[in-house]
């Protein structure tokens, strides 16, 4: 599993050209949130291979189970790259999305979440869903800390299945934190944009 892992990284690597840039951040082995942008299938493995690899082993990127648990070769896939996947249709109360993330972290891992839920359908990010807001309510502890992934989106388009080898930028910014009482609509407005504003740098 170790030795798919690193064939993972390589591909990751050479399909996306990737660039990545720490803005007002730097690589830490405290446990964060790495939010971002969604626009591929793909965006999870070129953000958890963008990382160093002493951060990729405590960190685990969260995906759509009824898309990663499909077939043979994605399951695989995503095993290497210690996904915590996520069933999206069967979201109960007492086992929240957010519960089960918190507890899979620990004290240990670091997650990588796409508040959107799912991809973006042009360049304009969706609005977030709530996950992100309970998330910094329950482990107020965390960094959550903003990444823009450009052109990622490219590289796989919605419904095509070979990538294609493009150049690709990732930008991780400043750690951002729930502020004592702030209502959670204007949370996840500062989220978004925090996001959102790493495009322009």
């Amino acid at each position: 599993m170790k030795l798919t892992g690193h064939v993972i990284v390589l591909l990751a690597k050479i399909l996306s050209g990737c660039t990545v840039r720490w803005v007002h951040c730097q690589p830490d082995t405290c446990q964060r949130i790495y939010f971002a942008n969604h626009t591929s299938h793909l965006d999870a493995v070129v953000l958890w291979s963008a990382l160093p690899k002493h951060l990729r082993v405590l960190t685990r990127p969260v995906a759509a189970k009824d898309y990663w648990a499909k077939g043979l070769i994605r399951p695989h896939i995503a095993q290497a790259f210690n996904a915590l996947l996520i069933d999206r249709r069967e979201i109960k109360v007492h086992k929240s999305p957010v519960d089960i993330m918190l507890r899979q972290m620990g004290d240990v891992y670091s997650l990588i979440v796409f508040p959107e839920g799912s991809r973006a359908e042009g360049e304009e990010m969706g609005e977030f869903k709530s996950g992100l807001y309970y998330i910094g309510k329950k482990r107020p502890d965390l960094e959550l800390v903003p990444v823009c992934i450009d052109n990622v989106n490219r590289i796989l388009p919605r419904g095509e299945v070979l990538p294609v080898p493009l150049l690709s930028c990732i930008t991780i910014g400043a750690p951002i934190f729930l502020e004592a009482g702030e209502p959670k609509h204007q949370f996840l407005h500062r989220a978004r944009e925090a996001v959102r504003q790493l495009r322009d740098l």
